[in-house]
């Protein structure tokens, strides 16, 4: 049997290529939109993609079952209850699937969403016997799914639903059982995944909190408490995903902008700048309204935080190459309105004689002795609940992130306000916001929180 885990970098997304090189079949288990890696491994392994098998609809990518099927004829196969508007076969509970020695059979185990299932696995060429499941988003390593995304409505079915799957029907497979999820480290469809791609039902049964709770209402509890923040991006990409997504080739085409014509095109209602350098690069000069989500491993995720799905985008980038890593990362998660990127980036435009702003970068130092003043700027810090609980600069006030960005950053000040954040990441993406909104002194904190407490400064705790 051939079998091969791939990873797809920043969203923390697995998918699976299983297969026999002799009988020539291969299947292809929660592809991403992008498939040359799944055509490139079929055609040197001598194999044909008859199938492609979604263990459920899912919220954080497109899938490349629409693309896979164009490009190889596969059918796509997928639990009826996910109620897929496109061409499909449906999964049901003891099914079999076979592509010579790889042998798939399903197992329904909803509770991250009502259509998720399992795939159990045997190598037929060493023996019947189930070798590796393939969990979906149903159980990670060191962790399980969210099961929050399907909607509130339905949410204590959810938690009941994950409960028996996990502790009832994956509590009867053996513990020398390998487990292969749909997603590890980075993931927003869980918490504190590890990074490993792969554990046992055995290790996981002993190492992973939410396999070990003595019932079900600790289990509730413990699966409901600090979910993690819904991205704007997840109901589209559920809709596409159900709908079936356009393939690549109906996508606008990467285009390169002079800045007349970039700056043409931003008045277009609907239209949002994009800048993805990083915060000392955006701070020092940027093309005034624009957002600063910067290059960093997960860009796909805070794009998907902090920017409304049909928005029409113009990319500012260091450089071609990373417009285009940009293009593809977006690609992924269904943002697909890309009108082009700045052609020689902000060099371009700052010798053009076009208007530029700034977002200057406040050290901690600075911070600290703005605060003991008497006018002290208003100082905002955007992390998440459990981090503000964590320790804080006692002067600060609390707003997550994603609750900011829920409310769409309406909030302004009529004076000075610094924004501080973990690292500087997200501080500058609500400041660029905030100054796009009007504001007209805003500050990003260099460094966040981890500056001020390598400094040394004073954190206050609740």
């Amino acid at each position: 049997m051939y079998f091969k885990q791939i990873q797809t970098p920043g969203l923390g997304c697995f998918s699976y290529v299983l297969g026999c090189p002799a009988a020539g079949e291969a299947v292809v288990v929660d592809p991403r939109r992008d498939i040359d890696c799944y055509l490139e491994i079929a055609r040197d392994e001598g194999m044909r993609i008859t199938a492609v098998i979604e263990t459920h609809l899912h919220a954080d990518h497109i899938s490349g079952g629409q693309e896979l099927r164009a490009a190889t004829g596969a059918t796509i196969r997928i639990h009826p209850g996910a109620d897929a508007a496109y061409a499909h076969e449906p999964l049901a509970e003891g099914q079999v699937i076979t592509a010579g020695a790889a042998r798939l059979e399903v197992l329904h185990t909803p509770g991250h969403t009502p259509n998720s299932v399992s795939l159990l696995v045997s190598d037929l060429a060493r023996s019947p016997d189930p070798a590796l499941l393939l969990t979906g988003d149903v159980l990670f390593v060191g962790d399980v799914g969210r099961p929050d995304l399907p909607g509130a409505e339905i949410l204590d079915e959810q938690v009941r639903n994950l409960y028996d799957s996990l502790y009832v029907k994956l509590g009867r497979l053996p513990a020398d059982l390998e487990i292969y999820p749909a997603h590890g480290q980075g993931s927003l469809c869980g918490r504190g995944m590890s990074a490993k791609g792969v554990s046992t039902l055995g290790y996981e049964r002993r190492a992973n909190a939410m396999l070990g709770l003595p019932d079900f209402e600790r289990f509730k509890a413990a699966v409901l408490n600090r979910l993690p923040a819904r991205p704007r991006s997840f109901s589209h990409i559920i809709a596409a995903n159900r709908l079936g997504a356009r393939l690549r080739d109906a996508c606008p085409v990467e285009r390169e902008l002079s800045p007349a014509r970039f700056e043409e095109l931003m008045a277009a209602p609907g239209t949002m700048v994009i800048d993805s350098r990083d915060a000392a690069a955006f701070g020092g000069a940027h093309i005034p309204g624009s957002l600063n989500i910067g290059f960093e491993k997960q860009l796909a995720n805070w794009i998907g935080m902090s920017v409304a799905p049909g928005s029409k985008l113009l990319i500012v980038a260091a450089d071609r190459e990373r417009a285009s890593a940009i293009r593809l990362e977006l690609f992924r998660i269904g943002y697909d309105d890309i009108l082009g990127h700045l052609a020689g980036g902000m060099p371009a435009w700052v010798q053009s004689g076009r208007e530029i702003a700034s977002l200057p970068q406040m050290s901690v130092h600075e911070l600290a002795a703005s605060l003991a003043t008497d006018e002290p700027p208003a100082l905002l810090d955007v992390r998440t609940d459990a981090e503000w609980e964590a320790g804080h600069v006692a002067e600060a006030a609390h707003q997550s992130f994603a609750d900011l960005l829920d409310r769409g950053v309406d909030l302004c000040f009529s004076g000075p306000v610094a924004v501080i954040c973990g690292s500087g990441y997200r501080s500058n993406i609500i400041g660029s916001a905030l100054a796009a909104k009007g504001c007209s002194d805003v500050r990003s904190v260099a460094g966040g929180m981890t500056a001020w407490t390598r400094a040394g400064l004073p954190v206050a705790a609740p």
